[in-house]
């Protein structure tokens, strides 16, 4: 169920409840408007508001928890049911919903507790059983999941989704025929969506009916030449009907649409070396291991193309590698053994080779292993065949029927520090960043506007010139602490790096109990390193791969290690002076993230949110430290309140690491 809103607000009634001086029926209608119209963020802040009006109102849970459903934050809209349902027990549609997120996140067991509250309370709401169908569709339990399709379709015959779903559980059940025919009615009621004839084309598949195959895929990419499914699909027939240069043309579609897309990226460099075209085979293969590092196919295949132009060096290292993934690879060891013949390694050669007749006896003992890792040892079996979505080796290689990655660095939000602003800024109500008085009377004796923040200065250089030269004239006279801080935040600005750091010594040397010098020093130093970094094209950044591991990455592949122990110091002096200050940890969290002790920055995000549970950046970085640790979830519900907090780079994160490939 792609969007659940419109469903929604056909069951809810709208209402009109004041508190004070807001009315939050406003603020409701607002919210709905938002869903409706797919601005899930600006629906997000209105239904912030109204729970921050009043902990009581179970809608403005409800409703964000719809908002966040359809941003792909599955553990965000999950607790906000909780919430939900724990000021209204009764609530059938947060019970129905919870269900419908437990199911996307793979928790199966309470989805179905969650639904079966949901019958009990409103046993004539039909659409509950369509989403326990689709629960019992997912965790497996097929018989059930047509059940539950059956008893939708005797009350609403006309929904061709449910025959759709349907048809998939009679597919896994075996039974082929009725899953034609539900992907008929499915066609009939609605001739104008291309998933029932995608639905219906690959059992066509299956029976290698590739011309009737071949008309529904048509048929699917006339009504939606953007489907990437139809057009992967169509690709694979399209080779089957020895149509190379059509299945190619489709996959270039499809990479068009889904750049980095993994599985089409293997397929089409098969299709090139098949035809001649190694270099672009090869460019695809590197691509598709940059995504995922331990597919053994795009190593033994791409160790092929280097045989065919005789760079037999590169081959013998994609073997091995092949071979270190999976031992048991017999071909792996086979084909070595002839490229380290073709080296000289005669004595090595002879070894693979005995171990690959090893490896085969193996297999042939236990025939019965139908596994598809056992199928490696069979050196009688081909690994140059396009893979579909189903083969061999696709789900164990690839993390999603139609792997969806872009390889994008994924950075921590930036440090806390004063830098020049426009003007000062106001505070309204319902505005929820941190006040403390002493930031406040800090910030009024700077000469010029400033602000405690993690955003670039929208100040511009003509202005900032302006500000230097009143200042250079005051300094002439006599030098004051806040004066020379405010030179080393324009020189800052202006990438004048020693000399905003000797501003900042200076001003620490006249007042050295001034919180805010350490702070903005510190966070200068952390800079400064940053800048010398990139000037060396060796620019580390906190990265995952696909699958969310861990990946040290720097732009030249080169691991270089940065001292990040001085602005350490000054940000712990900043913590001695003030304590209460809540910016100060967030930016110690910063600069053991960078210096990679990662569990003590988690220590330091979490100190800061003690302090102000409103400081979002640290919900995202401290989601993101979770995230390279393996503790997804934690990573998760921080990038949920980060989102759900106004940062909308959450549900990129969210969407790229928090939705697992059954989602």
């Amino acid at each position: 169920m792609k969007n659940i809103v419109l469903v929604v607000l056909a069951f809810t009634m709208s209402f009109v409840v004041v508190r004070g001086q807001y009315d939050t029926n406003q603020f409701f209608l607002r919210g709905r408007q938002a869903l409706i119209e797919g601005k899930y963020g600006e629906a997000i802040e209105h239904f912030n508001l109204l729970a921050r009006i009043d902990t009581t109102l179970h809608e403005a849970y409800f409703f964000r928890g719809i908002a966040k459903y359809n941003l792909g934050d599955f553990y965000g809209a999950q607790n906000d049911f909780d919430k939900t349902l724990s000021i209204n027990p009764l609530y059938t549609l947060a019970y129905h919903y919870r269900a419908i997120t437990h199911s996307r996140i793979g928790k199966f067991d309470l989805a179905l507790k969650d639904l079966e509250e949901a019958v009990d309370l409103r046993p004539g709401y039909t659409g509950l059983y369509f989403s326990r169908g689709v629960t019992y569709f997912l965790s497996q339990q097929f018989e059930k999941a047509v059940e539950d399709f059956d008893r939708f379709l005797r009350r609403e015959p006309n929904v061709a989704d449910a025959y759709l779903n349907r048809g998939a559980s009679y597919l896994f059940l075996g039974d082929t025929l009725k899953a034609v025919d539900d992907y008929n009615t499915a066609i009939s009621l609605d001739r104008m969506a291309p998933e029932g004839y995608v639905r219906r084309s690959r059992i066509y598949m299956m029976q290698k009916n590739y011309e009737l195959a071949l008309e529904d895929l048509n048929s699917a990419v006339r009504l939606d030449t953007t489907n990437t499914f139809a057009l992967f699909n169509r690709s694979l027939v399209r080779y089957e009907n020895k149509d190379i240069m059509g299945a190619l043309d489709d996959l270039e579609k499809v990479l068009e649409l889904d750049p980095g897309n993994a599985l089409t990226l293997y397929n089409r460099a098969l299709i090139r070396s098949q035809i001649g075209d190694y270099n672009n085979a090869i460019e695809d293969y590197d691509r598709v291991l940059s995504i995922n590092p331990n597919n053994v196919l795009a190593y033994y295949n791409r160790a092929s193309v280097f045989i065919q132009l005789g760079r037999f060096r590169d081959a013998m290292d994609d073997y091995s590698q092949a071979i270190n993934l999976y031992p048991d690879f017999a071909n792996a060891y086979l084909n070595r053994s002839y490229v380290k013949n073709q080296l000289g390694q005669f004595n090595s050669a002879r070894s693979d080779y005995e171990i690959a007749q090893e490896k085969v006896k193996e297999y042939r003992s236990r025939r019965g292993d139908t596994t598809n890792l056992s199928i490696l040892s069979d050196t009688t079996k081909k690994f140059d065949n396009l893979l579909a979505l189903d083969a061999d080796f696709a789900k164990r290689d690839f993390n999603d029927e139609l792997l969806q990655h872009r390889d994008v660095d994924i950075r921590l939000k930036p440090l806390y520090k004063f830098r020049l602003v426009q003007k000062k800024s106001e505070y309204m109500a319902l505005d929820k960043r941190f006040r403390n008085i002493v930031i406040e009377q800090f910030a009024q004796k700077v000469p010029f506007p400033v602000s405690l923040t993690a955003d670039q200065s929208d100040v511009a250089e003509q202005t900032r010139e302006g500000y230097l030269q009143i200042i250079d004239s005051s300094l002439h006279v006599g030098k004051e602490p806040e004066m020379l801080f405010a030179k080393a935040v324009i020189e800052t600005g202006n990438k004048q790096f020693n000399t905003a750091l000797e501003c900042y010594n200076q001003a620490i040397e006249l007042d050295p109990e001034q919180t805010f010098f350490y702070l903005n020093r510190g966070a200068l130093q952390s800079e400064m390193i940053d800048f010398i970094s990139s000037i060396e094209s060796n620019v580390q950044v906190l990265t995952l791969d696909n699958t969310g591991a861990t990946r040290a990455k720097v732009r030249d592949n080169q691991t270089r290690s940065y001292d990040y122990t001085a602005a350490i110091h000054d940000m712990k002096r900043a913590a001695e002076i003030s304590p209460e200050i809540p910016y100060v940890y967030y930016n110690l969290g910063n600069l053991y993230s960078l210096s990679n002790d990662l569990p003590e920055a988690i220590v330091q995000y979490s100190k800061s949110l003690e302090l102000f549970p409103g400081l979002a950046e640290a919900y995202y970085n401290r989601g993101l430290v979770h995230i390279y640790l393996q503790d997804r979830e934690k990573g998760c519900l921080d990038m949920s309140k980060a989102g759900e907090l106004g940062i909308e780079d959450a549900y990129g994160v969210i969407k790229k690491y928090c939705v697992t490939e059954d989602n």
